[in-house]
């Protein structure tokens, strides 16, 4: 059951990488706590997804879109706007990852680099221009990037990741520093190794076990260990809170 507070059917929600891994998990949260949301993919699946949890009280609709491309993004963005209205919710999530190679800093090409911050950092911006007008105009809105805690602790053959990420925590300072007065909070969610599909799917046994080592919560962190930093972001207890970056990692980078 929604809390009073939230008023969720009056804020729709729009969730980027939301048909697999963590961004479906925020979806499905989002969802249970009666948030109207578009969810916006590269995978079809997310067309499936949507289904899965639309309910009458919480509609949740699916978008295909390849948010490497401007075009796509925009197009996409004024979908959402159709489907539930101006979305006073954005969780930035896509990003490439656990498909990327693992390469050293000099075998990067200028290819792969633009690619990466064309998904991780270019889309949140242009989903930003794109959705920030009508929060404005409604005097409130919550904008929530995801970054990764690769950002502070750097990491090992994906610079160009790396670098994408912690120009999202860039990105949500500057904004927020630009919006305050407007109503609109934006905030940084910084997630440790996460046992998402695609983690899953790239990372050997072996690789996943080393992953749990140097927490003080020593386990494996699963995307649903992220949903309630979300739902708490884009609530109005909130609503004092902005510019700044929640590390959710089990207390690995402890700053």
């Amino acid at each position: 059951m929604t809390e009073p507070h939230v008023r969720a059917p009056e804020r729709p929600a729009v969730v980027t990488g939301g048909g697999t891994g963590i961004g479906l998990a925020y979806a499905r949260h989002l969802h249970a706590l009666g948030y109207p949301q578009v969810l916006i993919d590269l995978d079809p699946v997310v067309l499936e997804r949507a289904k899965e949890i639309n309910g009458e009280t919480a509609p949740t609709y699916g978008v295909v879109a390849d948010l490497a491309d401007r075009a796509q993004v925009l197009a996409a963005a004024a979908e959402a706007t159709a489907l539930v209205g101006a979305p006073l919710i954005l969780v930035n999530n896509a990003a490439l990852f656990a498909s990327l190679p693992l390469v050293s800093w000099e075998a990067i090409t200028v290819d792969s680099w633009d690619q990466v911050m064309a998904v991780n950092l270019r889309a949140p911006f242009l989903f930003v221009q794109a959705l920030l007008p009508g929060m404005i105009s409604a005097g409130w809105g919550r904008i929530v990037n995801i970054s990764s805690t690769a950002a502070h602790v750097g990491g090992h053959q994906r610079l160009h990741y790396v670098a994408s990420k912690a120009g999202v925590i860039g990105l949500s300072r500057a904004l927020a520093r630009e919006v305050g007065d407007a109503g609109v909070t934006v905030n940084t969610i910084a997630p440790g190794s996460t046992m998402s599909e695609g983690v899953i799917k790239a990372y050997s046994p072996q690789r996943r076990e080393l992953l749990k080592q140097g927490r003080a919560i020593e386990r494996a962190q699963t995307p649903e260990d992220l949903v309630g930093a979300v739902a708490f972001l884009v609530s109005d207890a909130a609503e004092f809170i902005t510019g700044q970056t929640l590390v959710v990692d089990g207390g690995h980078v402890l700053l």
